[in-house]
């Protein structure tokens, strides 16, 4: 058997299931970009981890919220984001800057 990663919690601490669909920029996902905007929605706590570039339809995809922390486990901080609130980076290992989410954009 493998060694866990020590920064991933034994627990799944996020409010929705590790198969739960996830909203991931493409860059995200094929680790060209780093996370640097997180949001969870207030109407039905879906979650989105984007690259702060583009939102665009042909720039995101559905991937299972599981994937997030093997992409980078730092994530977990964010783990309690209350729903309707998002956070911000400039950089990989700067501080997040927690907000509610704009309306336009929930």
């Amino acid at each position: 058997m493998e060694p866990r990663n020590r920064s991933i919690p034994a627990e799944w601490p996020f409010d929705q299931p590790r198969n739960c669909a996830t909203i991931f920029s493409k860059s995200v996902l094929d680790r060209s970009r780093p996370i640097l905007r997180v949001s969870h929605g207030d109407d039905d706590h879906g979650w989105q981890f984007l690259d702060g570039v583009s939102e665009a339809i042909e720039d995101v995809a559905l991937a299972g919220l599981g994937h997030v922390l093997d992409i980078d486990p730092s994530i977990v901080e964010l783990a309690d984001l209350e729903p309707g609130f998002q956070a911000t980076r400039e950089r990989p290992g700067a501080n997040w800057v927690i907000e509610k989410t704009p309306p336009d954009e929930g």
